[in-house]
């Protein structure tokens, strides 16, 4: 079994000892940007990626599967290249939601709380209370309610708040108030003071948080996007945060990352930016899941986590 494994930016040689651990019959090795199309003879049974280079899939083309190590498959299956009759696998979960559902929760208790507020009066040596909060006035929104915004969600409702999700198809969860379809989207942002944004980037999905959809929210609403940039039109979230009708916003991902130093975003005293953190890849997770199913390929199982070419995820 030959397994080639890309991930510009990462370090490969972790993933490389963690892939021979858990599958010591493969020879595994690492496929760079730098190489030129062409230079490595040897032709892989499987990919180990995250946001590949169109020249991987040229060169290689006698894949069995792809094997994405995020939640996303989007920067896979965006290229050409990327032969149509190869299976495209991405993670279910391999400890990202844990990690989404505490992001979420911190940034949604540190706005509802006024936590900012607290640290501007620590810095000028103020005791001053703030009122204690009605939380059915801090209705939730989950866009997406895949497996990790189901695990988002049902930590939100832990924490009483009241929930709703939102999902292309019906789905049903425990304590949450769900929607569904583009017919139940206008009543599920008019719904929700605090919207997090958990979707798939599709097609569909694209430039889905812009000034019509985020104009329907409550009143002193609130932005929390963990899921991509390219979901937001960012403009329209700058002139809805300075006219007031938006509260504010926590931004994990940018539409070009990293984010440009001169970006307005930085700057903002609405904004709260990260640095695309909010469920990092867990190396020793990921690897076990990826072994696990390459096992289950080699034995003619099928197997959870293929994306769906027409849906995109």
């Amino acid at each position: 079994m030959n397994i080639v494994f890309c991930a510009p930016g990462k370090n490969p040689q972790p993933w490389l000892d963690e892939l021979s651990v858990n599958l010591p019959e493969a020879r595994v090795w690492a496929w760079s940007v730098e190489q030129a199309p062409g230079t490595t003879a040897a032709q892989a049974d499987y990919a180990v990626v995250w946001a590949p280079p169109p020249a991987l899939f040229q060169e290689q083309r006698r894949l069995q599967a792809v094997f994405n190590i995020g939640a996303g498959a989007d920067g896979v299956m965006k290229l050409e290249s990327l032969p149509r009759d190869i299976p495209v696998v991405r993670l279910n979960d391999a400890g990202m939601a844990v990690q989404m559902a505490e992001y979420v929760c911190h940034a949604l208790i540190r706005h509802a709380r006024e936590f900012d507020v607290y640290a501007e009066q620590a810095a000028a040596s103020e005791w001053s209370p703030r009122p204690a909060i009605d939380r059915a006035a801090w209705p939730v929104g989950v866009m997406g309610l895949g497996s990790i915004g189901a695990r988002v969600a049902g930590a939100i409702a832990g924490f009483e708040y009241p929930v709703f999700g939102w999902s292309r198809a019906v789905t049903t969860l425990p304590g949450v108030g769900t929607f569904a379809g583009a017919g139940q989207m206008d009543a599920f942002l008019r719904a929700v003071r605090v919207l997090v944004c958990l979707l798939p980037l599709t097609p569909e999905t694209e430039a889905i948080l812009n000034r019509h959809t985020l104009s329907k929210l409550k009143p002193g609403a609130y932005l929390i996007n963990v899921a991509r940039g390219r979901h937001l039109v960012e403009q329209d979230l700058l002139e809805l945060l300075d006219s007031g009708a938006l509260a504010g916003a926590t931004l994990d991902v940018a539409g070009d990352e990293p984010l440009s130093s001169d970006h307005a975003f930085w700057r903002h005293p609405k904004i709260t930016i990260t640095p695309h953190i909010s469920a990092i890849t867990l190396l020793r997770e990921s690897v076990a899941q990826v072994a696990q199913k390459i096992r289950a390929l080699q034995r003619g199982d099928t197997v959870d986590g293929v994306v769906e070419r027409a849906r995109g995820y």
